[in-house]
């Protein structure tokens, strides 16, 4: 059977045995995974999985409940209906309750390259076998990753939808005795990751890492590649752009207002790439804009939030929103339409002649790895070029007060000029103010989409310069 069948076996079960006035909704998804893992430079994982997911939410007598299963048979489809409709009878009344997703066109997604779909281990083996050949002798590790999934949703009030998306990412890192430099990169098609280029990156930064020096803390301007602002997205989606988080005050969006640099755009766009057309509620999907020229204009919503702020679902429902809330998964940063290619103070980047020229012969060789990052950093009179973010945790969700720690590379630029690799730093940050008016200095020409550790999840983002940034100690502080 086809995912629309079954989804719609689900919903006619329930409409059986849980009597007409019963409200359902299926989404079955068929998913393939794949991953190939590879340390001390050679691959010692290849696994991949396939299997289907059934999940159903229904709402009877004023009570919710939702269940899930993976067993298609006509047995287990009736199990999974049976013990959602006795959940239900003994969970609390949900007043709130927003109904269900009325019948409307859902948008035809883009072209899905099969390919990706259905990627070989070869195929992946491939592209870990052109990194570890391009680091020249360092050790290498990561993973190479393709996924493909097939869905489909059905509810009671005769909507239905159907997609496929498929993905393909990989995330390595090159290591010297004491020093570590990562490349990143996810795309809708496995052909567009070259293997060879990551290595090549990979290794320049390890190798650029070297011999690091302490930093006094402070705050210090920064240009912080994509893989460092892929984490802001990510924080700004979760805490920030949460509908949930936003009915509970928890969020410091406040839309209409002029919350970031005019240089800001953000753009939540599941169908910029090979994403589902719906969401989890069968709400059809669009690109939504968030922040557009620095003024915000919107937060994420499911029909649940949507309903308690007056508003309409943006199409960003996920399994499990009841508790973490609806939220952009597909961010992209982009320069305001009317900055053009970049953005200094809302005036244009030039590519050269002067301080925007980008000198790659000076400074430590390997640490600027793209003409982008260059370019900004010839601007920088005294900061640090930053390449990645880890263990970031919020302090203060209202604010999105964030700590955490630089990895994999951090080096001080004096007039220009990469000078000398620096340790490790800790940061206690709050995201919007470093993104705030008058805070942004440039943003990069061209973005780099970067994967989350979730399949289907990835932020876009380019490399970013910012007037200040709080360090406040060593990385062991």
């Amino acid at each position: 059977m086809s995912e629309l069948e079954i989804a719609g076996q689900v919903v006619e079960l329930v409409r059986r045995l849980g009597g007409p006035d019963a409200q359902a909704e299926a989404v079955v998804t068929r998913a393939d995974l794949a991953l190939t893992r590879f340390a001390n430079s050679f691959i010692h994982q290849n696994v991949a999985e396939s299997g289907v997911e059934v999940r159903l939410r229904l709402h009877l007598g004023g009570r919710t409940a939702a269940g899930s299963g993976s067993v298609v048979t006509a047995d287990g489809l009736r199990a999974l209906v049976e013990r959602t409709l006795a959940a239900a009878r003994l969970c609390p009344p949900d007043p709130a309750w927003p109904g269900l997703t009325a019948p409307a066109p859902t948008a035809t997604a883009a072209a899905l390259d099969e390919a990706t779909a259905y990627a070989e281990p070869d195929d992946r083996a491939e592209r870990v076998r052109a990194f570890v050949a391009a680091v020249g002798g360092l050790e290498a590790a990561g993973y190479c990753r393709t996924a493909h999934r097939s869905s489909a949703f059905a509810n009671s009030a005769g909507h239905s939808a159907r997609g496929r998306s498929a993905e393909a990412a990989m995330d390595g890192i090159a290591r010297t005795g004491g020093s570590d430099g990562v490349a990143r990169f996810c795309a809708d098609r496995l052909a567009d990751l070259d293997g060879a280029a990551l290595g090549v990156r990979a290794a320049a930064k390890a190798r650029a890492a070297a011999d690091p020096v302490e930093l006094p803390p402070g705050r210090y301007e920064v240009v912080l590649e994509p893989a460092a602002v892929a984490d802001l997205l990510q924080n700004l989606s979760w805490f920030g752009f949460n509908g949930k988080r936003y009915a509970e005050r928890q969020s410091f969006a406040e839309p209409g207002a002029a919350q970031f640099d005019p240089a800001v755009t953000l753009v939540d766009d599941p169908l910029g790439g090979s994403g589902l057309p719906f969401d989890a509620e069968g709400t059809p999907r669009r690109a939504v804009t968030l922040v557009e020229a620095g003024t915000t204009r919107a937060v994420a919503h499911d029909r649940r939030t949507a309903a308690e702020a007056g508003a309409t679902s943006t199409g960003h429902a996920l399994a499990g929103a009841a508790t973490w809330g609806p939220m952009p998964r597909n961010l992209r940063l982009s320069a305001a339409p009317a900055a053009g290619a970049g953005v200094t103070g809302g005036a244009p980047v030039t590519a050269g002649g002067g301080s925007g020229t980008a000198r790659a012969g000076d400074g430590v060789p390997g640490a600027v790895v793209d003409g982008d990052t260059a370019e900004l950093v010839a601007r920088v009179r005294r900061g640090l070029l930053v390449s990645d973010l880890w263990y970031t945790r919020v302090l203060d969700p209202k604010s999105l007060v964030v700590t955490g720690l630089t990895r994999n590379g951090v080096w001080l630029v004096e007039d220009g000029v990469v000078t000398r690799a620096v340790r490790d730093l800790r940061f206690t940050e709050s995201y919007p103010r470093a993104l705030g008016p008058g805070a942004v200095l440039g943003l990069g020409r061209r973005a780099a989409r970067q994967p989350d550790r979730t399949d289907g999840v990835w932020w876009e983002a380019p490399p970013l310069r910012l007037a200040s940034w709080n360090f406040t100690g060593g990385a062991s502080g």
